[in-house]
């Protein structure tokens, strides 16, 4: 049971970790982006959170940093570990090996999106 938390609800906590933001940077720089100003306003007017979560955005990615960078040692640490000897177990854990590996590898991408919106493309677009 603890080899499969680290396989996938380690990753999993990570992503909505990395998926927080896109939604506090990458979002409302898209918006504006493509002409959805009014949107942006209506979302920033009706989803309170999402204006806490813009102003606290170094907090943010610091934690979602950490929560990623500790998904990728807890799976770096049981990539060796063996996989039960039933074949039907044996597939289930390969197949949560690399559920675990793409929800990583997808909470990566989400993370330097979101950063990049946040730190580098916000004062050009903006």
């Amino acid at each position: 049971m603890r080899l499969m938390m680290r396989e996938a609800a380690a990753p999993t906590i990570a992503l909505f970790a990395s998926l927080s933001t896109l939604v506090c940077c990458a979002l409302p720089a898209l918006l504006v982006t493509i002409g959805a100003g009014a949107v942006m306003a209506g979302l920033a007017a009706n989803v309170p959170g999402l204006v806490w979560l813009t102003v606290h955005k170094a907090a943010l990615f610091i934690v979602a940093g950490a929560l990623l960078l500790g998904a990728g040692v807890a799976k770096w640490s049981v990539r060796n570990a063996p996989c039960p000897i039933d074949p039907d177990q044996a597939r289930a854990c390969m197949r949560m090996r690399r559920a675990g590996s793409f929800i990583l590898g997808v909470a990566a991408v989400a993370y330097v999106v979101g950063g990049f919106f946040a730190f580098f493309a916000a004062d050009v677009l903006l």
